[in-house]
């Protein structure tokens, strides 16, 4: 009798939605919990991937007899044998209509190539108002767009320094938009992974106060592994691979104090990884002044070979 009771109680309470989403573990309340870091079972899996911002330039090319294309890009990496393709929001035609994504879906599975997440460009350290509406907005906009088309992850930015805004309310704001939108992501089925990317993320010790205050269980870290501009750039990502939802290799690091970038090592950031049980992808962000088109092909089999090892 208790049993029924209680039952009748809860449904009350939350009704058949909320009792269909709670039981898909989708639902987000009040009672949320705080991100901690991702807990996997079984072994280290590293799949390899690769960011359509490595071919930013051919993407921008105006004068190019054919334009380079996401369809393009997709083709690429399948020709390239790797695990996945990240797609840049940013070479996504303008407007973005539902046919267009269904089209690159289905070019997507007929090449075998999953889409294994996207990436925005927002700032979510602004003042309360508009413009800062705005980004969430486009925000959600586009984890709707990513869940018609199959990416179950968002590389999202923090924001910069707001010269307006003390340190400690550019946290609360980019904390309440990282919720607003966690919550929002989760209902989709995406991740949302916030970036090392600067501004006020710039330290391992600020990234990790932000996400460890938001209560989403769809919220994590996209860890860009040369974006930590730090004494010990390896140490910091140690402290953050637990957290990891995504992982952006890039090709060079630069330590503070030098004036020089240095070619990363990929055997100690995968060692990094694993001794993070991380699971998921590594998606290769080429940044370098070299062509994409020579050096690329040679650093995926570089990464491919650590992945493997």
């Amino acid at each position: 009798m208790k049993t029924t009771l209680n039952r009748r109680c809860f449904l009350k309470t939350t009704g058949a939605a909320g009792l269909s989403l709670a039981g898909l573990g989708l639902l987000e309340t009040t009672t949320a919990r705080a991100v901690e870091p991702v807990k996997r079972t079984g072994k280290p899996r590293l799949q390899l991937s690769l960011a359509a911002y490595s071919f930013r330039e051919t993407f921008k090319a105006k004068d190019a007899a054919k334009p380079f294309t996401l369809f393009d890009f997709v083709d690429y990496c399948a020709d390239q044998n790797i695990a996945g393709a990240e797609l840049t929001s940013y070479y996504f035609p303008d407007p973005v209509d539902d046919a267009f994504l269904l089209q690159l879906k289905r070019h997507a599975f007929v090449r075998g190539m999953p889409i294994s997440g996207s990436a925005v460009g927002n700032n979510f350290v602004l003042p309360k108002g508009p413009q800062r509406d705005a980004q969430i907005a486009m925000v959600k906009q586009w984890i709707d767009r990513c869940a018609l088309l199959g990416a179950p992850h968002i590389r999202v930015f923090a924001g910069p320094i707001h010269k307006e805004l003390s340190p400690a309310d550019a946290k609360r704001l980019c904390i309440e938009a990282m919720e607003e939108c966690g919550q929002y992501a989760g209902a989709k089925g995406i991740f949302l992974g916030l970036e090392n990317h600067g501004g006020i993320v710039a330290e391992p010790a600020e990234l990790l106060e932000i996400v460890h205050a938001v209560k989403s269980r769809w919220v994590g870290i996209n860890l860009d592994t040369g974006n930590f501009h730090t004494e010990d750039p390896y140490a910091d990502l140690a402290k953050c691979a637990p957290y990891a939802v995504n992982v952006q290799y890039k090709i060079e690091m630069r330590p503070r104090g030098q004036t020089q970038n240095q070619l990363a090592d990929p055997s100690r950031v995968v060692k990094i990884l694993r001794d993070a049980n991380y699971q998921g992808y590594v998606a290769l962000e080429h940044e370098t002044k070299e062509d994409p088109w020579k050096t690329v092909p040679g650093w995926l089999e570089k990464l491919r070979a650590a992945l493997t090892t």
